[in-house]
C-alpha cells in the first residue's frame, strides 16, 4: 500500500510539473512550476530504489537524505510564498519572507547539516533506518535530526493554516474553496509531524501516511487553484489553453 501511495503521487506530481513547463517557459506563473518541480523530486528521493542509486552515485554516505531535508525546504518556501499572495494574507507572507521567517530558515538548515555531520551515515539507506540502528547515539541523532527537518514545514504550514481555513468558509468561488481546505488539511498534516517521535513502531506506516497525505493536498490544492484561474479566464474571455496558466 505504502508502494502504490509513493509511486501514485510521484505520477500526480510529475504530470502537473509537466504540464506547467510550457508556462514557464513564457515566464507566467513560474512559481507554481518551481514547487511542482521540487515536490516531484522530494517524493523522489523519499522512495527507497531511486533513493539508494542516487545515494550510492554520491558516494554511499546518505547525502541524498540531506539533500531532500533542502528540497522540501524550497519547497514548502515557495508554498507559502505563492498560497499567502494568492489568497491576500499578508501577515503570513510577512512571517514566512521577514526576518521571523528567514531566521527559522536559516537555523533550522545549520541544524539539520550540523546533526548530519554529527551522525555516522555511511551505508545507502532510505529514512536512515541502518543509520539509527548502528548504535544508541546514531538512533539519538537521527531523532534530532529528523526533528529539525520536519520543524520548518511545520513553520511555513501553521503559519498558512489560518488563512486557509478562513479561505475555506468565505464565500469564494467552490473550486478555491475546496482548495483552501485541502491546504488546510495538508498544512495540519505536517503539523502534525512534529509528533512522529512519539508514535510506537508498530505504528511507523503511519509516518508515510501522513507525509503523502500533507503532499496530495498541497499537490491537488493548487492545482485546483490553477484550475479556477483557466475557468475564471475562460469566463472572462481570455483565450488561453490550459497549460499557459
Amino acid at each position: 500500500m505504502i508502494t502504490i501511495l509513493q509511486w501514485t503521487t510521484l505520477a500526480i506530481c510529475a504530470m502537473i510539473a509537466i504540464a506547467r513547463i510550457p508556462s514557464a517557459l513564457r515566464g507566467r506563473n513560474r512559481s507554481l512550476f518551481y514547487i511542482f518541480a521540487l515536490m516531484t523530486l522530494a517524493i523522489l528521493l523519499s522512495i527507497e530504489a531511486p533513493y539508494v542509486a542516487i545515494d550510492q552515485a554520491l558516494g554511499g554516505i546518505n547525502l541524498t537524505n540531506l539533500l531532500l531535508r533542502f528540497v522540501i525546504f524550497g519547497a514548502i518556501y515557495f508554498v507559502g510564498v505563492r498560497i499567502t499572495k494568492g489568497f491576500g494574507a499578508t501577515n503570513a507572507y510577512r512571517l514566512i519572507t521577514g526576518r521571523t521567517g528567514m531566521l527559522a530558515l536559516a537555523v533550522l538548515s545549520a541544524l539539520v547539516v550540523v546533526v548530519f555531520l554529527l551522525m555516522d551515515t555511511a551505508g545507502s539507506s532510505a529514512g536512515l533506518v541502518t543509520v539509527s540502528g548502528k548504535d544508541h547515539r546514531n538512533g539519538v541523532l537521527v531523532e534530532y535530526y529528523g526533528a529539525a527537518g520536519r520543524a520548518y514545514p511545520a513553520f511555513v504550514s501553521l503559519v498558512l493554516f489560518p488563512a486557509m481555513v478562513r479561505a475555506a468558509r468565505s464565500r469564494l468561488p467552490l473550486l478555491v474553496r475546496v482548495a483552501a481546505g485541502l491546504l488546510a488539511v495538508g498544512g495540519l498534516s505536517i503539523a502534525l509531524t512534529l509528533f512522529f517521535p512519539v508514535v510506537p513502531p508498530e505504528l511507523g506506516s503511519l509516518r508515510f501516511i501522513v507525509n503523502y497525505t500533507a503532499v496530495l493536498c498541497f499537490v491537488i490544492g493548487l492545482a485546483l487553484i490553477w484550475a479556477a484561474r483557466i475557468r475564471q479566464d475562460k469566463r472572462a474571455g481570455i483565450g488561453t489553453s490550459f497549460t499557459e496558466k
